[in-house]
């Protein structure tokens, strides 16, 4: 590494410390700015009616992890014959539409018409559960990658997948891990293919959308790509952050805003407009203006 890049590292690095990304040597989500309660969170059950469910959430259970691992050699051995691209069709139009299926979900998309799909984004949204994943792969019509924590990679089949499909890593406990991902999810971008990143930095339990921590946004400043928010409503009540896997029926919705252009601006105000963006989404949806 010449002594130009161990500068450069030490400058992103010292940047994500100012963002609070990195705190006393180790990745953190840093303390959310509190917004007004937006999406849907579930509401308390009796006991008997829990119950219940959690009859009826075994068998969904075993369907999630069945198709899952069902589907991911197929994937696999299509990478091989056909490169990432064909496997990342296959998460969108089967992997995902089954599993939201398998929830009882009704989705809806809001605002993608708009966008123009052959260029590439940094897309940032909200994340209130893991279903979102399947609601983002489902809804965005090119082939996508999101950035995943480094712990995935230990998911049997699901981290195989993300590996060989190009999904992008962090590692919340190496402090050159941050410089790093910007470093990678700017050749991504700039090599013309879509990311999605959830800049919250975890799930929201409360239904808050917690500031966006601007260091994802300097990847798509040194890519020259717009950013593009999008909201997610329903998910958190779908699936919940907590519990081992309470599903309950309900629509989840994506909403595509604007693309911001990333020209001229900071990671900081970016972040901000973007927060913003995703905020009055969830307020005032498209197909409403």
């Amino acid at each position: 590494m010449t002594h130009e890049h161990m500068i450069h590292n030490d400058m992103v690095r010292d940047d994500m410390v100012q963002d609070g990304m990195i705190q006393d040597g180790v990745i953190h989500h840093g303390a959310p700015r509190a917004d007004p309660v937006l999406q849907r969170v579930p509401r308390s059950e009796p006991a008997w009616l829990r119950a219940l469910w959690s009859v009826w959430n075994l068998p969904q259970l075993a369907f999630t992890l069945l198709w899952t691992a069902g589907l991911i050699p197929i994937a696999l051995a299509l990478r091989v014959a056909r490169g990432p691209t064909l496997p990342l069709r296959m998460a969108s139009r089967v992997w995902a539409p089954g599993l939201l299926y398998g929830a009882g979900v009704r989705f809806t998309v809001e605002g993608a018409d708009a966008i123009d799909w052959s260029r590439p984004y940094l897309i940032v949204a909200n994340h209130q559960s893991v279903i979102d994943i399947c609601a983002l792969f489902r809804a965005v019509p090119v082939p996508l990658r999101f950035l995943l924590k480094r712990e995935m990679t230990r998911v049997p089949f699901v981290g195989r997948y993300a590996k060989s499909t190009g999904m992008l890593f962090i590692d919340r406990d190496n402090r050159r891990a941050g410089p790093r991902m910007l470093r990678d999810a700017a050749t991504m971008l700039r090599d013309g293919n879509s990311l999605c990143v959830f800049p919250e930095g975890t799930r929201s339990r409360d239904g808050r959308v917690a500031a966006f921590k601007g260091g994802p946004f300097q990847a798509a400043i040194d890519a020259g790509v717009d950013v593009l928010p999008v909201a997610i409503t329903g998910a958190g009540a779908v699936l919940p952050p907590s519990g081992l896997f309470r599903v309950r029926p309900g629509r989840i919705a994506v909403r595509f805003g604007t693309p911001q252009s990333t020209a001229g601006a900071g990671r900081q105000a970016l972040a901000h407009g973007a927060h913003a963006a995703v905020v009055s989404l969830l307020i005032d949806p498209p197909a409403e203006r």
